[in-house]
């Protein structure tokens, strides 16, 4: 048995999108339409992990079949506000299958890597207040509860609004 590639980190393209949107349903109670993801297409901080497909992964290719599968996404953007660029983490999550691994780190490590080649001085996010495993990483990357928001999402559930420096 062939081990499989390790997880890579790149820019999401169209072919992505169906996995994406999969994962996406999979982890969230109100996931964004497709038609979100495709307008964020061309934004550097749209970025997926993909794992390598160690099994007749030869014989895929030659019918066509992606080598890989997307395992996870970040989409990130930058935003003016006040004159000065903010960097915008608004999504992020990983294959149920594959939690636990590290891939939502890499993603969100990558994605601030690309905001701030970007110019962006800082970050921002809303996470849902329940959310624990999301908090966690948050706070590991140094994001910083700024307020609160009541009711902010469609479920009544309060959202946290999290922001942090980019170092220069």
């Amino acid at each position: 048995m062939t081990a499989a590639r390790p997880i890579t980190v790149r820019r999401a393209t169209r072919a992505d999108l169906l996995s994406i949107y999969r994962i996406e349903k999979a982890s969230f109670p109100q996931p964004w339409p497709f038609t979100a993801f495709e307008g964020f297409l061309d934004e550097p901080g749209f970025l997926v992990a993909v794992a390598g497909r160690s099994d007749r992964a030869g014989a895929r290719e030659a019918m066509g079949e992606a080598e890989e599968d997307v395992v996870g996404y970040v989409v990130a953007d930058s935003v003016p506000n006040h004159g000065r660029m903010i960097g915008h983490v608004k999504d992020l999550a990983v294959s149920p299958a594959r939690r636990g691994e590290g891939i939502g780190r890499r993603l969100l490590s990558r994605a601030l890597s690309t905001l701030g080649s970007e110019s962006v001085g800082w970050v921002k996010l809303e996470v849902r207040d329940g959310n624990e495993p999301a908090l966690a990483l948050y706070r590991e990357f140094g994001f910083e509860l700024r307020r609160r928001v009541p009711r902010y999402y469609a479920d009544g559930e309060t959202a946290l609004v999290m922001v942090r420096p980019i170092e220069a």
